[in-house]
């Protein structure tokens, strides 16, 4: 099988700008805050590779999941995640609250892979990453589908890495769990309207 360039361009761009305003790089950009940026990439590195497998390999199939089960799920990780991100932004000062950070590779790889994993299933990318597969090849679609998921993430956290060294720690905190609280309120809604 021979790799089409211009395949693998088309599903960069097209996964890329679906992800750029999609709920998961908003949470890599809060957990990027809170946790180290590095390890919260592999974590949604590999979430992303994962649906991006299986979105190639069985694309059919997920419209079968129970869409309703999956966006409560992952709205109360969202809101699981407002919950620490806020609990964390007290009247401490800022080293206290620096030392709270999470660091250790695999608490932050988890909960970074499950975030992004369970809140991606039926999400606009794995679909478009399944039907760019139908038409445009498997192989091509992964690469370019997998590099731009990976890519969002990147951004995101970079973009959070550099607000949390411009703005003090606490108000970051709040910013990013005032955002994971409207996700999962988001997710919420999307799982009733959508």
């Amino acid at each position: 099988m021979t790799l089409d360039p211009l395949a693998i361009l088309t599903a960069f761009g097209l996964i890329f700008l679906a992800e750029l305003p999609d709920k998961t790089m908003f949470a890599s950009l809060a957990m990027g805050t809170r946790m180290r940026p590095l390890y919260v990439w592999f974590g949604t590195s590999t979430a992303f590779v994962v649906h991006v497998a299986l979105a190639v390999g069985a694309g059919s199939l997920i419209g079968l999941l129970p869409n309703v089960a999956v966006k409560l799920v992952s709205a109360a990780l969202f809101a699981f995640g407002a919950v620490v991100l806020l609990r964390g932004s007290g009247d401490d000062d800022d080293e206290d609250a620096a030392s709270r950070t999470v660091t250790g590779f695999w608490p932050v790889y988890t909960t970074a892979f499950m975030a992004v994993f369970i809140s991606e299933w039926g999400d606009l990318t794995q679909i478009t990453t399944a039907n760019l597969a139908a038409t445009n090849g498997w192989l091509p679609t992964a690469i370019g589908s997998a590099a731009a998921l990976m890519s969002v993430s990147a951004l995101a956290l970079l973009v959070g890495r550099f607000i949390a060294k411009k703005v003090p720690l606490k108000t970051v905190q709040r910013i990013g769990g005032a955002c994971m609280a409207v996700l999962a309120v988001w997710t919420v809604i999307e799982a009733f309207t959508g």
